[in-house]
């Protein structure tokens, strides 16, 4: 009874966060699939990752915010493909297939749709949480870790990854891995996340790809 109590609290909080939320209603008046997508246009704002007729991959895309601006951004030369396991109404300018972009086959279905290697793979990803809170950032980083070995399959040399993460200290290893294979790693928290929320972003630059072989 207490954890329905709980679950009927938070619900509450959440549709009273919604209804104040200048984000959401911005999001509506401007046709924008959801308040995620002010978070995508700040980074980009700052960090100019989304280049004309450059190709993205957007993992976990559902509803589609993030789909959104990164089509409009690359324009009708770049390709986006969103992925996501639920179904998600059409976006122009965006191709849309359902599947796991674990599955062993995604990575080259993904190339082959984008007619060659991708020029950034973006994740707004959010592991289902349990309410504990270690369980739940485990979860969380397990996922980003999936969703970087996914983009260093299909990335071309030069591009980068950006992704939700949470505050927490466990990510020592992902980070480590990151800045092996990225130019540039860096947190990005835009002011679209809330400020009462431990969300940031992770955003790597400047791929290294497969080193080339030594001459001789």
């Amino acid at each position: 009874m207490k954890t329905g109590n709980k679950r009927s609290l938070s619900s509450k909080l959440w549709l009273e966060r919604q209804l104040n939320d200048p984000y959401v209603a911005r999001a509506k008046r401007e046709g924008l699939r959801s308040r995620a997508a002010f978070k995508l246009t700040e980074i980009d704002d700052k960090y100019r990752v989304l280049r004309p007729g450059a190709r993205v991959v957007d993992l976990g895309a559902a509803p589609g915010g993030w789909s959104q601006v990164a089509a409009k951004r690359v324009g009708p030369k770049g390709r986006v493909v969103a992925i996501d396991l639920l179904d998600i109404d059409p976006l122009e300018g965006v191709e849309f297939v359902q599947m796991d972009f674990t599955d062993d086959d995604a990575p080259e279905r993904l190339k082959a749709m984008l007619d060659g290697p991708a020029d950034i793979v973006l994740s707004d990803m959010a592991a289902n949480t349990t309410g504990h809170r270690r369980t739940d950032h485990l979860k969380i980083v397990g996922l980003v870790e999936m969703a970087a070995e996914f983009a260093r399959q299909v990335l071309a040399p030069g591009g980068a990854f950006l992704a939700k993460v949470f505050q927490g200290g466990t990510e020592g290893a992902l980070l480590s891995a990151l800045k092996r294979d990225f130019a540039i790693v860096r947190h990005v928290k835009p002011a679209a996340s809330r400020s009462d929320s431990a969300e940031l972003y992770l955003l790597a630059t400047g791929f290294r790809g497969d080193a080339p072989p030594a001459d001789g």
